[in-house]
């Protein structure tokens, strides 16, 4: 019967309520370990006709006072995130490896199983955690909290927090997760990357070395970079600052060229920012605010609050994409050849081995990708303009020039003639089955005037 395991228990030695009810921690849902042991204590006490006497967690030979510092280790806690913005939160703790001996000590000369009830470590980070709720105002969350506080049962001394009420700071890790906008830039000038692109020459560094010792860079003008900005550039400071966190990671739905623009709808983006204080910036006010300083070169629309699986999904969501091409031919291209070449290419799988300008930093593979739609208008007897939609990771200039046979089939192959695409737009990144833009991935309602850019 559960009232002999209970003598059993108190029988170890002085066990506060907690410990003696966690064993029994599967009984009677809806009650702590503490009442459990109290009910317990308080039954054989009655049965027995001997007087209450119950055992402080102070002289607790189990816990040896921990289970009486719930409060004081939630107040820590709640001390610690002051000024930090979250709506969810986790705690964990990490037990003394002496008090988790004690425990299995407990239910081996009680004669219960191991694992009878719950574990202490499983009863700290519930009784604190519910407090933390409670004075904070947020909710729990085991799968992706915003904040993550780690209890080191070893950082302060129980009985001196039970004669004081309070834990120091230094016991508790807060771990504050990182938080995502999610929206799609334009890029309206050529030449700008999508990241940082770091010069090749300095390492970034901006500096080399020279006669008299360091000088700036010669290749980079001693800026550290290849180009002057990028999107990366432009967007992450001022999302990063408007989350006051520490800094910010740029991921994008795969990338354009250096040299190719962005347009239309835009590319589909996650800026994550770490260690936010800030999760709720205003997404209208940040949009205005980068387009603003972005002065034309990018732009930026359908900012949102996003969750963190946004970040997955934008980078390995299959998408097709939409190009427009400037073309110019080695020879001129009569125009019934034109429009038969592109013919030819709709609806047809393309073989693509490895370019040869990505080569360096590609595995040398054959892919096949393909055309969905393309046409075009002959501007003269050696210029066209190309427009196409393809599958996601379609070599576009290389589909226009062959890139010395390296596609097959190509529009230049088509031809017989070298075509070279002169100048690169792309005009939409679509999702090949469903949109990016699920409600499912935001943590904000979509705004009114998000639609379009």
């Amino acid at each position: 019967m559960i009232t002999e395991d209970a003598r059993a228990l108190l029988s170890t030695g002085a066990v506060c309520d907690s410990c003696l009810g966690r064993p029994f921690a599967e009984r009677s849902f809806g009650l702590t370990n503490a009442e459990r042991g109290r009910a317990l204590r308080t039954t054989i006490a009655l049965a027995d006709d001997e007087d209450f006497d119950p055992t402080p967690p102070a002289d607790c030979w189990v816990c040896e006072g921990y289970c009486g510092t719930f409060d004081a280790i939630a107040d820590a806690i709640a001390d610690v995130l002051e000024g930090v913005d979250f709506a969810t939160y986790q705690v964990g703790t990490r037990v003394p490896p002496l008090v988790e001996e004690n425990e299995r000590l407990l239910r081996e000369d009680a004669g219960l199983e191991p694992d009878a009830g719950e574990s202490m470590k499983r009863e700290v980070n519930r009784e604190v955690g519910r407090r933390v709720g409670a004075t904070t105002g947020t909710e729990v969350d085991f799968d992706r909290p915003d904040v993550l506080a780690v209890v080191d049962l070893e950082g302060f001394d129980p009985l001196e927090a039970l004669e004081s009420g309070t834990v120091t700071s230094h016991a508790v890790d807060v771990q504050v997760n990182p938080a995502f906008v999610y929206g799609r830039y334009r890029k309206l000038e050529r030449d700008i990357p999508q990241t940082e692109w770091p010069c090749r020459e300095c390492g970034g560094s901006g500096v080399q070395l020279g006669d008299d010792g360091e000088e700036p860079c010669d290749y980079c003008g001693g800026s550290g970079y290849m180009y002057d900005t990028s999107v990366e550039q432009v967007v992450r400071p001022h999302v990063v600052d408007a989350m006051d966190g520490d800094e910010g990671t740029f991921h994008g739905a795969g990338r354009e060229d250096v040299d190719a623009r962005m347009l239309e709808e835009g590319r589909p983006f996650v800026l994550e920012v770490k260690r936010p204080r800030l999760r709720d910036p205003d997404p209208a006010a940040l949009e205005r605010e980068i387009n603003d300083a972005a002065d034309g070169a990018v732009e930026v629309a359908g900012l949102r609050l996003a969750t963190h699986e946004m970040v997955e999904r934008v980078k390995e969501h299959d998408a097709s994409k939409r190009y427009r091409a400037d073309v110019e031919f080695a020879e001129p291209v009569e125009e019934d050849a034109f429009d038969a070449a592109l013919a030819k290419l709709e609806g047809t799988t393309v073989d693509q081995y490895t370019p040869e300008r990505v080569d360096h930093r590609r595995a040398g593979l054959t892919r096949q990708r393909t055309v969905y739609a393309i046409e075009g208008d002959l501007r003269g007897p050696t210029e066209a303009e190309v427009r196409l939609h393809g599958e996601g990771g379609l070599y576009v200039k290389e589909l226009i020039s062959s890139d010395n046979g390296r596609t097959e089939p190509s529009v230049a192959g088509l031809l017989e003639t070298d075509a070279e695409v002169t100048a690169l737009d792309v005009t939409g990144v679509e999702g090949e089955d469903e949109p990016f833009e699920l409600d499912s991935f935001f943590r904000d309602e979509p705004r009114a005037d998000s639609e379009s850019m």
